[in-house]
């Protein structure tokens, strides 16, 4: 055939093509005008037809828009650029410096500065944090080495794969990993890292048939090496008085099994615990597990109302210090990865930079805070957050989000659904594909050394030999006038630890 018969045929079936697609073009348009213009549930729609219709598509890709062309690096929340740039950077073991001054604004009501001392820590002089035992009268105490770990996370609301690069990246780095309430999952276990266990209020991982907690399946849980420790969850900073909640679209045939609930049905907890009504509740709850286990026993917590917390440690003061939590974690009411209603997540209890000195303090007057361990976590993702927390008073920092985004997190708000699109909390195999368990596992390790090193360089500059050395007189915050105040102005001053 001649290459002008060639061509012919060639421009005849673009030209069809052409005829075709304009054609199913106008015939979509004409579905979608009579559909916009005959339904009743958005207004919009039905006055403009079509043409309304972008504005659904622009509102929901408005997000993405933003977080990558139009928000400045110190703008976005929960986390901006800078932090999350920052926590990249650390998982994949790359540069992690800056050049040419700092893009954040150090004049902002609230921000907080480190007083570098004239005569810094030399290298030689620097020792590493020191290990800490918690319930050190306990048939089994937990002496933990890392003042950095891994914050509660089921799996349920993470996939597989993210929960497996978890427990190998926290073996790696010598941290401890929260279950969540969820339970100690198969994929938790076979990371061989350390575990505390979380008992939600739907005791998932150690309840009988009818949802009580079951002795029998406590020591089973204590037998496991591995779980050192066993967390009372009261409330977390996502949704402080609801419980847990798992959209219907992710309770799998596995996670049902694991958590003994029915397949494809949402797993929505009490909002309390039906047998912890009161102090004297908490105490009896924690005295029984500690009893069946021999291990330590803590209790999980978003402050506030104060009143039930003097009540708390009062009754401690009358039954005796061996009556007390071995630890208390306390969450920031900023947020967390689970689903949660809009009015808890935005309005119900304080942020962490009032509640954690309020619960030191607390701790300090009653003789309390070398029984009690304060563990915290909200937001604290970058070696500034870690450090201040130490200064306030701190024993151990956990975070969720943070190791989320040592797995490639890219903040899509999408955690509550099951369409995640790096596959860390979602069952869709297809998604989950992205994601390999070995290659993010050394990011989570990564992102784990980098912070112990950076908190390791702000303690130097400040003088100290190591991070727990760290005292409130180190850090001043910005008041609305512009000056900053120390900490120990603001909150009063730490007494040291022992």
């Amino acid at each position: 055939m001649e290459f002008g018969t060639l061509l012919r045929v060639g421009l005849e079936l673009m030209s069809a093509l052409f005829i075709f697609t304009l054609g199913l073009g106008i015939l979509l348009l004409i579905y979608f005008y009579i559909s916009d213009i005959t339904q009743s549930k958005q207004a919009i729609r039905r006055n403009y037809p079509v043409i309304g219709r972008f504005r659904y598509l622009f509102e929901k890709q408005g997000e993405f828009f933003r977080q990558y062309f139009f928000a400045m690096d110190r703008e976005e929340m929960p986390f901006n650029r800078a932090e999350r740039s920052w926590v990249y950077r650390a998982a994949k073991d790359v540069d992690r410096t800056i050049a040419f001054g700092s893009t954040r604004n150090l004049a902002t009501n609230g921000n907080i500065l480190f007083m570098n001392c004239a005569f810094p820590t030399l290298a030689e002089d620097a020792v590493p944090a020191a290990p800490v035992t918690i319930g050190p009268d306990c048939k089994h105490p937990y002496v933990a080495k890392s003042i950095f770990n891994i914050s509660g996370m089921s799996y349920g609301a993470l996939s597989k794969p993210a929960v497996q690069a978890l427990a190998a990246g926290a073996k790696q780095a010598g941290c401890w990993l929260n279950t969540g309430e969820g339970g100690a999952s198969p994929y938790h276990l076979e990371g061989g890292c350390d575990l505390v266990m979380q008992i939600g209020t739907a005791k998932y991982g150690v309840r009988d048939s009818e949802g009580n907690l079951s002795d029998e399946k406590l020591r089973q849980m204590a037998a496991n090496e591995l779980v050192r420790m066993f967390e009372v969850k009261l409330s977390q900073g996502a949704k402080p008085g609801k419980g847990g909640m798992l959209p219907a679209a992710k309770v799998t045939a596995e996670v049902a099994k694991i958590r003994g609930i029915e397949e494809g049905k949402a797993s929505i907890s009490p909002n309390g615990h039906p047998d912890i009504r009161s102090a004297a509740d908490l105490l009896d709850m924690i005295d029984r597990i500690r009893r069946v286990t021999g291990k330590p026993v803590g209790f999980k917590v978003v402050l506030g109302s104060q009143h039930w917390l003097d009540d708390l440690l009062d009754l401690i003061e009358e039954r005796g210090p061996e009556s007390a939590p071995d630890f208390i974690t306390l969450d920031s009411a900023d947020g967390g990865t689970g689903a949660a209603p809009q009015p808890l997540m935005d309005y119900v209890g304080l942020p962490l930079n009032e509640s954690l000195p309020l619960l030191v303090d607390k701790l300090t007057a009653k003789g309390l805070k070398d029984r009690i361990k304060v563990i915290t976590s909200g937001k604290l993702i970058t070696p500034s957050k870690v450090a201040w927390a130490l200064a306030v008073g701190a024993d151990f920092i956990v975070s969720a989000r943070g190791f989320m985004f040592s797995l490639g997190c890219i903040q899509a708000m999408q955690c509550n659904k099951d369409t995640c699109p790096t596959g860390i909390t979602t069952h869709n195999p297809r998604l989950q594909q992205g994601l390999d368990p070995v290659d993010k596992a050394q990011r989570v390790a990564n992102y784990h050394k980098y912070i112990n090193y950076g908190v390791g360089l702000i303690a130097h500059s400040c003088g100290v030999k190591e991070p727990r050395e760290l005292r409130r007189e180190h850090v001043r915050v910005v008041s609305e006038n512009g000056r900053s105040l120390s900490l120990d102005d603001l909150y009063g001053t730490q007494p040291q630890r022992h």
